[in-house]
């Protein structure tokens, strides 16, 4: 008499196991305080700088200086920049807003994707959002840091982060990383045409675009850090998209505003300068500084000024009021007449028409074309 060999029966609480192999993407950003408030914005920074990947001195050092100094007075200061720019409708910084919009955007472009977001600092983190992916089943997950440019300081204490969530998981997930696209034809392409769009709708023509990255003490990339370079290349293959002069000094600048290279006079597009802004401390960051070259342009005869941020994929604090408060109103009070800022690619058409490029990329052999 032949016998059957039946598995053994599953507990009763079992999942089923339909309800796996699917394929997620964790979106991730920088990050966000919940609110505008003293105690938000102090719990927010404590996280953003105690990560040893973004204060890279010794941290018995850090910790006097953080906790009876800087969290002592600056959320004040913080909170008062959110204040500007926060979004009274979502009651919530622009930054998660158009985070959630983003993801929205890439659910219905990949409809057979489970698709989160997290932020590196604040809510929601990186560990709830893997771990809503993990509760709809994904087994394979495309983490994607929208860090346009590599630093150890943004990309890769994202994967510290993971990392550590992963550390706890008994059943790992099969991951995956976005790579840095800073020289992604896809990525140069949205940046020029988006440029090109806005200087067409302009009723003042710029002299200069002005590119600003987010700066980095200078000692970072003398350990190895790649920012530099890529933040740099970045803005030379923009300006190549552009057709027009990448120039690296303000003093280049105005010898080529002085021989008459303007949109208005000879150029379709005019010259890109390369900057770097959110310089904090007394060490020596990434040069030129923005905050000192906004301040020189108009005595070069830089009267008129387009901003474009290439190294942040979404607008936030940095963009919004750094760039676009702040900027203007030290410009305009050392001369310059006009200034405007290009909005980053954000959730628009063109931005996420790359970013779906990008992850579609990314997800090969896990999904269909």
């Amino acid at each position: 008499m032949s016998q059957t060999n039946h598995p053994p029966a599953l507990p009763a609480n079992h999942p089923s196991a339909a309800a796996y192999g699917k394929v997620g993407v964790l979106v991730v950003n920088l990050g966000t305080p919940d609110g505008t408030d003293y105690w938000s914005i102090r719990r927010y920074l404590k996280e953003f700088l105690s990560d040893p990947r973004v204060i890279e001195i010794p941290m018995f050092v850090w910790w006097f200086i953080l906790n009876l100094i800087i969290l002592t007075f600056r959320p004040k200061k913080t909170g008062h920049a959110y204040e500007q720019i926060w979004d009274k409708e979502r009651n919530a910084s622009p930054l998660r807003v158009i985070t959630e919009d983003q993801v929205e955007a890439l659910r219905a472009r990949f409809p057979d994707v489970v698709i989160e977001h997290g932020m590196r600092y604040g809510n929601p983190s990186l560990a709830a959002g893997m771990e809503k992916l993990k509760a709809q089943g994904v087994t394979k997950v495309l983490v994607a840091p929208l860090y346009p440019q590599y630093s150890a300081a943004t990309t890769a204490t994202v994967v510290d982060k993971i990392s550590d969530w992963m550390a706890k998981q008994r059943w790992q997930p099969t991951l995956r990383y976005l790579p840095p696209y800073y020289d992604h034809p896809a990525y140069i392409g949205a940046l020029a045409m988006s440029l090109k769009e806005h200087i067409a709708g302009m009723e003042v023509k710029p002299d200069v675009i002005v590119a600003s990255f987010h700066g980095l003490p200078l000692v970072n990339c003398k350990k190895g850090d790649t920012y530099y370079c890529h933040s740099h290349k970045t803005a030379r293959l923009l300006a190549e998209a552009l057709g027009t002069a990448f120039v690296k000094t303000v003093d280049e600048l105005g010898n080529r505003i002085g021989k008459g290279e303007t949109l208005k006079k000879t150029k379709a597009v005019p010259p890109l300068f390369l900057a770097f802004q959110s310089r904090f401390g007394a060490q020596e960051w990434l040069k030129p500084y923005f905050a000192v070259a906004i301040e020189e342009l108009p005595a070069k005869g830089i009267k008129n000024v387009l901003m474009v941020c290439p190294g942040f994929s979404a607008d936030c604090v940095e963009t919004l009021e750094e760039i676009g408060i702040g900027g203007k109103e030290a410009f305009e009070e050392a001369g310059g007449e006009h200034y405007e800022v290009v909005p980053c690619l954000n959730a628009s058409e063109l931005g996420m028409d790359m970013l779906e490029g990008l992850i579609e990329m990314e997800l090969k052999g896990w999904i269909e074309d």
